[in-house]
């Protein structure tokens, strides 16, 4: 016997139905190249969602077709988020951190037709279209008419566009939208979200438990559109009818914080180091900002120090939540909020549980399995962390040599060390291949880096494990000190002793200017292992005092020589 109710398709143009008839007097505002700030209303975003819809359609994209965008976060990257899957081709976010040789790769694997630039990104998309091979149309946005030969104009487009009645006949596991893994292990690979998933993954999101957002909200995605659909921010922002704010191209602690003081954000999202910048910033002068209306503060991407959760909380009364995710997940997979069970608890128990990957979302299962089998709910050992759910990748995209990162009973592979505990918490010990192996042990560097930059004199620490004559692999610590601090490698050796066994101290400590990071804001630590690859055999005495930089930089930069 079957239900008998209506077959309605979970499709992102039902969100786009629904922000414009009830919330269309709510407001997307976003930073232009010039710094000034544009607001538009949905009923304006969305209508003009519409008639690029048209434009596309009548420049021949048709369902299916790959929409590329090259784009930082503003109004019309919201507007070809909805404007190209409503129509039923699938958009396309290009990583702008990425090089050129990735970056064609990646289009050329996705065969993009159209592509949507900035104009002051313009430079670095110059770099590789050359190297494409099925772009079609390429299209300015801020343009003014002074793009390269060839080019067509957004907002010429827009004016000319005859607005699409966006498709009621889109099947739900129709393609949506498309992103690249980061590649920090190989060839990028790409993940196609369905608009099941995408809505799915919305609704879930909206949840207390999670994003928690409202009408009454006002959402900053520090997140870039281009990783891994901004956690899902634009999508869940314009269901709820909550006010949207996009920073544009100036992501420095004073430029975000200004923007959230100046349009009453409540809810944010970024990666930790972001939020590392800002803590200073607020060190420095909180009495700049007026950040009164924030109750929300999600942060992801990688792990979370608890020492930055416990400075928010205790020198600036903002909550830090922890989320968990992956470009295969869509990519919210778990939240570290706290349990009613743990409302009443030591301070000290509640930061321990914010600091951990969280439990997973509703919908979405994990477990941590090992040679032995699936490890129990009891927080013992490290195992490789595997998850589904129905916005998790059951496949990437035209890559069947990847087959290994899925299981034969269903589970997608994350390549992250963890444990759960009985409540349901996930702890992340280590991505797989940044597990340092010693002498037959496995040390967590993730462990020892929230260990360090619980210092205060520390701004960033990365730790990597390093071939080593008799253990195999030994750790080495990269430190970065805080503006007008010093510090000795002893002085981290000894604030390290009193946490973990005397074998996991690092052999190694070395104080950088400054740390390089993948295009997502993550340590890059292949970059450091090649770099430091024979550390070990030719290191000399660390325990001299060493001065801070004048001035941390705050893009990454090469590391010295060893």
């Amino acid at each position: 016997m079957h239900g008998l109710m209506m077959d309605v398709p979970l499709t992102i143009p039902l969100i786009a139905r629904h922000a414009e008839a009830l919330h269309g007097g709510k407001i997307v505002a976003s930073r232009s190249p010039d710094r000034s700030v544009r607001r538009l209303p949905y009923a304006e975003v969305l209508g003009r969602a519409r008639r690029l819809a048209g434009s596309l359609r009548h420049l021949g994209v048709r369902r299916g077709d790959r929409v590329a965008t090259f784009c930082w976060n503003h109004h019309q990257h919201v507007e070809i988020y909805f404007a190209v899957p409503c129509m039923g081709a699938v958009v396309h976010t290009l990583n702008i951190r990425l090089g050129p040789e990735e970056l064609s790769y990646i289009m050329n694997h996705a065969g993009d037709t159209v592509v949507i630039v900035d104009r002051v990104l313009l430079p670095a998309f110059e770099r590789f279209r050359d190297r494409l091979t099925s772009v079609r149309e390429v299209i300015v946005v801020d343009g003014n008419g002074d793009g390269p030969p060839g080019a067509l104009d957004y907002e010429s487009l827009i004016t000319a566009g005859i607005p699409d009645p966006f498709e009621e006949s889109i099947e739900e596991r129709e393609a949506a939208a498309m992103c690249y893994t980061s590649g920090t292990t190989g060839r990028p690979r790409g993940v196609v979200y369905s608009h099941r998933s995408q809505l799915l993954h919305t609704l879930v999101i909206l949840q207390p438990g999670c994003l928690g957002v409202s009408e009454r909200d006002t959402v900053l995605p520090v997140v870039p559109m281009f990783h891994a659909n901004a956690w899902g921010a634009p999508y869940a922002a314009t269901f709820a009818g909550a006010n949207q704010v996009h920073a544009g191209p100036y992501l420095d602690p004073k430029s975000i914080l200004e923007l959230m003081s100046s349009e009453r954000v409540t809810a944010t999202m970024g990666v930790p180091t972001i939020w590392m910048g800002i803590l200073q910033e607020l060190d420095r002068n909180a009495v700049a900002y007026d950040l009164s209306p924030l109750k929300q503060v999600m942060i992801g991407g990688a792990a979370v120090p608890e020492a930055l959760i416990r400075a928010f909380a205790e020198r600036h009364g903002i909550a830090i939540t922890q989320g968990w995710g992956m470009t295969e997940t869509s990519p919210v997979g778990s939240i570290s909020y706290l349990t009613g069970e743990l409302a009443d608890a030591p301070a000290d128990t509640q930061y321990a549980y914010r600091a951990r990957a969280g439990r997973p979302l509703p919908l979405v299962e994990v477990r941590v399995r090992d040679e032995t089998g699936v490890r129990p709910w009891d927080d013992s050992g490290m195992a490789e962390l595997e998850v589904r759910g129905p916005w998790v990748a059951a496949a990437y995209y035209n890559a069947p040599e990847t087959g290994d990162r899925f299981t034969r009973d269903g589970w997608f592979k994350t390549g992250d060390v963890a444990s759960i505990d009985a409540r349901g918490y996930i702890a992340i010990r280590d991505r797989a291949k940044d597990v340092i192996k010693s002498g037959g042990e496995w040390i967590s560097s993730v462990a020892l880096e929230n260990a360090i930059m619980g210092m205060p004199t520390v701004a960033e620490a990365a730790v990597v494990g390093l071939s080593h004559p008799r253990w195999d692999e030994r750790p080495l610590a990269l430190v970065v000190l805080r503006e007008g601090c010093v510090c000795t490698a002893d002085a981290v050796r000894e604030h390290l002793a009193s946490q973990f066994p005397k074998w996991w101290l690092p052999d190694g400590v070395e104080f950088v200017p400054a740390i390089p990071k993948t295009s997502v804001g993550k340590f890059q630590k292949r970059e450091i292992r090649d770099r430091y690859r024979d550390y070990f055999g030719q290191c000399v005495d660390p325990g001299a005092p060493v001065a801070a930089a004048p001035e941390r930089p705050v893009a990454a930069t090469k590391l010295p020589n060893a």
